[in-house]
């Protein structure tokens, strides 16, 4: 299922689901609006509206309720072309969520800012499970063969970095927290098998040229180590991401260029980049 976040002229963003022409189904490239936030644990119906795909503005699919967690170096061959020794456990960072924007918008390069990077990567979108007597329990102290129940479902992240300010500064917080540089989408394709999410291809294209070519089998810690690692210590909310790192082959992006991240079954996540 896919799940997106929209906007009409006139309205309020809403979620839907997206029906594509590949599904086979009755109403090919479309959208249908759900009533409420499919993320907030609460149900959610459709409310019989019903528009063309092309007539609508998708929007970042979640906008997290409290953090964007990264992890860095998770890729070995991605660790050695920055020049870095693959760390023991893995390295955590957090982008806040005012830098997330979603499909088709900008990316935008700051002001001093002369090294700007882009990083594909598979994003994993936290859920939460509630009892039988309706409380609500969210994502703390996960064993690893029990991290797939809080994964609510799986989308594309651009993982933006000024590569300059990354080697300039102690912490990453500027050179991977600024405004812009979190894209995500195009929407969450959710009921993903675990074990299907971990041999994914990603693609990075800038322009029509191929920067990235890998797969998710390639990460050091696997998606389900990642929650139980990261949950252990820290509490994640339903619509919290997990960036899971990105493949060798980053490289910069300059002010006039297009980037398209693509992954199997997911899609592909396009933003033009310009100057701030």
């Amino acid at each position: 299922m896919r799940i997106a976040r929209f906007a009409t002229a006139g309205q309020d963003p809403a979620y839907g689901i997206i029906e594509l022409a590949v599904d086979g189904g009755d109403h090919p490239d479309t959208i249908s609006t759900l009533t409420g936030d499919p993320l907030a644990g609460v149900p959610v119906n459709y409310t019989g509206e019903r528009h063309d795909l092309a007539a609508v503005r998708l929007l970042a699919p979640v906008i997290p309720r409290s953090k964007v967690v990264g992890v860095g170096r998770n890729y070995a061959e991605h660790a050695a072309e920055m020049g870095n020794e693959l760390p023991s456990a893995p390295l955590l960072f957090f982008k806040p969520n005012t830098a997330v924007i979603g499909p088709d918008e900008t990316i935008l390069r700051p002001e001093g800012c002369t090294d700007l990077h882009f990083e594909g990567e598979l994003a994993v979108v936290i859920g939460s499970r509630r009892t039988s007597s309706g409380r609500d329990v969210y994502c703390k102290q996960v064993p690893v063969e029990q991290a797939a129940e809080w994964i609510f479902g799986y989308t594309i992240a651009n993982d933006v970095t000024a590569r300059d300010w990354q080697a300039a500064d102690d912490q990453w917080a500027r050179a991977k927290g600024s405004d812009t540089f979190l894209p995500l989408g195009p929407w969450i394709n959710t009921h993903v098998p675990l074990e299907e999410a971990a041999s994914l291809t990603i693609e990075t294209r800038v322009g029509d040229e191929v920067k990235q070519s890998g797969s998710t089998s390639q990460m050091v810690h696997g998606i389900a180590e990642l929650v139980s690692y990261i949950s252990a210590s820290i509490t994640l909310l339903p619509g919290d991401i997990i960036l899971t790192g990105t493949p060798a082959g980053v490289g910069p992006m300059v002010p006039g260029d297009e980037v398209h991240v693509s992954i199997d079954g997911l899609g592909t996540l396009s933003n033009p980049v310009a100057e701030a």
